[in-house]
């Protein structure tokens, strides 16, 4: 589905809430706290700012006895075939944030990477899909990326761990070109970056790899994800910890300053490395 039909169709799920919800005598604020979530969250539902989680879907489903209306609707609108089902309703959410905070501790995060680094880290985790498979990755992970190159992109901020720069993903020539990639974002004003070196100690190990996006008038979420399994919080409580944890990061990570400089340091040794191959 397009941007924009997909956009329409989201417009589309508000005003059908708004319409329910007034059918059923409720404000903004008394259906939230039903469902537990703000009035103005609701409100960010309707005007189709802010998607809500399924769970969300299923409980305004069950108030408003609609039966199975609004998370038939949102399957429907998540299900997106070229993302792992745990990480579709991710890719919505950076559609909207204003500011995205990630942490990468092997690899460049997707919303950074190059064709031929997003083609590299896909093959690496199935070495028999087809070239087709291969081209709908790519070619979904470099849009995802549109998002930093539009005129409302979010704040952008990424700590990425010394190994993210070292390993060289897809060859020495691919890796040159990605880490050139990043220096031109930084350099655009972009993106923000630091490194956490090697030499941070017991904070290179400090778990996988985090996201944390906020939003204009709605709450913060987390995201964590593994090899095989990815979780999206917005418990208060949890957010907290976790930006608690992403500050630590920051912390112990080299100066936006320091890190420009070893970006284009670390890409001039795979380009080295890729002349004399």
């Amino acid at each position: 589905m397009a941007n924009g039909s997909r956009q329409a169709a989201w417009e589309f799920f508000g005003a059908e809430l708004k319409r329910r919800r007034e059918d059923a005598g409720f404000t903004q604020v008394e259906l939230g706290a039903r469902v537990f979530v703000s009035g103005g969250y609701i409100g960010q539902f309707e005007q189709a700012i802010r998607k809500p989680q399924l769970d969300v879907a299923q409980r305004i489903d069950a108030l408003l006895q609609t039966d199975g209306f609004f998370e038939r609707t949102w399957q429907k609108l998540i299900d997106d075939k070229r993302y792992a089902d745990y990480f579709a309703e991710v890719v919505e959410l950076e559609r909207t944030a204003t500011r995205i905070c990630e942490f990468a501790p092997t690899l460049v995060p997707g919303l950074l990477q190059t064709a031929e680094y997003a083609g590299a880290v896909t093959l690496a985790t199935n070495p028999f899909v087809t070239e087709e498979h291969v081209e709908e990755k790519v070619t979904a992970r470099l849009e995802r990326a549109r998002v930093l190159a539009d005129a409302t992109r979010p704040e952008y901020w990424v700590v990425l761990h010394e190994n993210a720069l070292r390993v060289p993903v897809g060859g020495p020539a691919a890796m040159a070109e990605q880490l050139g990639h990043i220096a031109t974002m930084v350099r655009e004003h972009k993106a923000v970056a630091q490194v956490v070196p090697y030499d941070a100690g017991a904070h290179t190990a400090m778990g996988g790899m985090l996201a944390l996006m906020e939003f204009e008038d709605a709450p913060p979420t987390a995201y964590t994800e593994t090899s095989f399994s990815g979780t999206l919080m917005d418990d208060p409580a949890v957010v907290k910890r976790a930006q608690r944890a992403y500050d630590l990061l920051r912390a112990v990570a080299l100066s936006p300053e320091a890190t420009l400089a070893l970006v284009e340091s670390a890409a001039e040794d795979h380009r080295r490395c890729a002349t004399t191959t």
